[in-house]
C-alpha cells in the first residue's frame, strides 16, 4: 500500500504557481482588451518606437519584429527593440505603450540608469544559480555530513543570487513604464483618455514582475524551512 507524504512547504509553491498565473491571465486579458482600442494618432508600435527614439536622440538602435505574442524585449547586446508580431505592425493603445515601455529600457540603457547595470551583471549568476541550485540541495539532503552541509549552503547562496535578480527588475520594470507614459503623454502620440488604457496594459504586465519575484522569494523560503528541518535532525 502507498502511502503519500504531505510536506507543508508544497503550500508556498502553491501560492507561487497561483500568483503567476493570475498575473500572467490579467496581463493577456487586459493587452487582448487594448489590443482593440487604436490610437488618433495611428502610429503603429514600430512607428511610435522609431520616433521615441528620434526624440530622444538615441542612435544605433535598430527596431524589428519578433516572432510570438507578448514576447518584446530589448536586447541592449546588439542594441535592437524587439516588437512581437501583435506590436510591431498594430496601431492600437496597447502596441504603442508595448513599445514605449521597450523603448524605457533603451534610455536606461542610454542614461547608465543603475538598477539596470546591476540586474545586467546578475544575469549570468543569476542563471547559473536557478539551474544548478536545486540539484546541489536535494544531492545534499540525500547525503549526510559536512558535505551534505556545504552543499545545501552552496544551493541557498546561488538561488539567492536568483531571487536578488528577480527584485532588482522591479524597478528597472517600473521605471521604463514610468519613462514610457511621460514620453506618450509629452509627445502627444497618445491622448490622456488612451493614456489610460496604456497604464492598464502597462500595470498588468509589471504585475507578472512582482508575481515572479514573489514566487521567487516563496521559493527560497521553503528552501530554508527545508534546509532548518535537515539541521535540526
Amino acid at each position: 500500500m502507498l502511502h503519500y507524504y504531505w510536506d507543508p512547504t508544497y503550500v508556498l509553491v502553491l501560492i507561487g504557481v497561483v500568483l503567476s498565473l493570475a498575473a500572467s491571465a490579467r496581463v493577456k486579458s487586459t493587452y487582448h482588451k487594448y489590443a482593440r482600442e487604436f490610437s488618433r494618432s495611428g502610429l503603429t508600435g514600430r512607428e511610435a518606437a522609431e520616433r521615441i527614439l528620434r526624440m530622444n536622440g538615441v542612435q544605433g538602435v535598430t527596431v524589428r519584429r519578433v516572432a510570438g505574442e507578448l514576447t518584446d524585449h530589448y536586447d541592449p547586446r546588439n542594441q535592437t527593440v524587439n516588437l512581437s508580431d501583435a506590436v510591431y505592425d498594430s496601431a492600437s493603445v496597447a502596441a504603442i505603450g508595448v513599445a514605449a515601455h521597450e523603448c524605457g529600457h533603451v534610455l536606461q540603457h542610454e542614461n547608465g540608469y543603475v538598477p539596470l547595470k546591476i540586474r545586467g551583471a546578475l544575469v549570468p549568476v543569476a542563471n547559473f544559480g536557478s539551474q544548478i541550485s536545486w540539484p546541489l540541495i536535494l544531492i545534499g539532503l540525500f547525503i549526510s555530513g559536512d558535505f551534505s552541509v556545504l552543499l545545501i549552503n552552496l544551493g541557498i547562496i546561488l538561488f539567492s543570487a536568483a531571487v536578488i535578480f528577480q527584485l532588482v527588475t522591479l524597478p528597472v520594470e517600473f521605471n521604463a513604464s514610468g519613462r514610457a507614459l511621460k514620453i506618450l503623454e509629452s509627445s502627444g502620440m497618445l491622448s490622456i483618455d488612451e493614456l489610460k488604457g496604456t497604464k492598464k496594459v502597462l500595470g498588468a504586465a509589471a504585475m507578472t514582475y512582482v508575481a515572479g519575484a514573489a514566487t521567487a522569494v516563496l521559493q527560497l523560503l521553503r528552501i530554508l524551512i527545508i534546509a532548518g528541518g535537515r539541521r535540526d535532525d
